[in-house]
């Protein structure tokens, strides 16, 4: 049976390099051969469940292929607890061993689920704390004047890269996945600038 590690990283500037050395580290100590190791890597937000190679690693466990799932954390699945539980106990249902590395966890049965769903509502209350964090430390840098915000029209990455990639006849959403930018208006601000 083919292990099926899944990696993600929320952003293109992001790097996925410590989390597979760290899953690399756990398949050899614990006697897996790379060779039956398949890789499932996504650059996406975990509030999206419909990315590219968590849907490819789904359909994998669905038809039989993957039997084990390794993740360097839980959040790496998924970011919102319903997401996270639905897809876990998806896995669990199929007969799907989930571990996660860091957090030294082996989901499988019904533990596993109710393990999941208390970790995942952990990581809900963490996610809600930083975002607490942010605008509290936003607020006070605002009332400082310290904190302007972005300034109006100001973007992210270079307009002159999206005309060259839409002269090339790249689509829309070829040239946003590209620069990752999350919107058509923000792409059409680039087009247009």
């Amino acid at each position: 049976m083919t292990i099926g590690v899944y990696v993600r990283v929320s952003t293109a500037g992001q790097k996925k390099d410590s989390q597979k050395a760290e899953i690399r580290k756990w398949l050899k100590a614990h006697d897996h051969d790379l060779k039956n190791v398949t890789w499932f890597e996504d650059k996406d937000s975990g509030s999206k469940i419909n990315r590219e190679n968590l849907n490819a690693l789904n359909k994998a466990i669905f038809d039989g292929d993957i039997k084990t799932v390794i993740v360097w954390k839980l959040d790496r699945i998924a970011r919102t607890q319903k997401n996270g539980i639905n897809t876990l106990c998806n896995w669990c249902d199929a007969g799907v061993r989930v571990v996660s590395v860091t957090q030294q966890i082996d989901l499988s049965g019904t533990m596993g689920r109710i393990v999941a769903g208390v970790l995942f509502g952990i990581a809900k209350i963490e996610l809600s704390n930083i975002k607490e964090r942010q605008a509290a430390g936003i607020a006070v840098a605002k009332e400082n004047g310290v904190y302007k915000g972005r300034k109006t029209g100001t973007l992210k990455a270079k307009p002159k890269r999206a005309k060259a990639l839409r002269n090339q006849g790249l689509k829309n959403s070829e040239i946003m996945k590209i620069l990752g930018i999350k919107s058509r208006t923000t792409l059409n601000k680039y087009l247009t600038n």
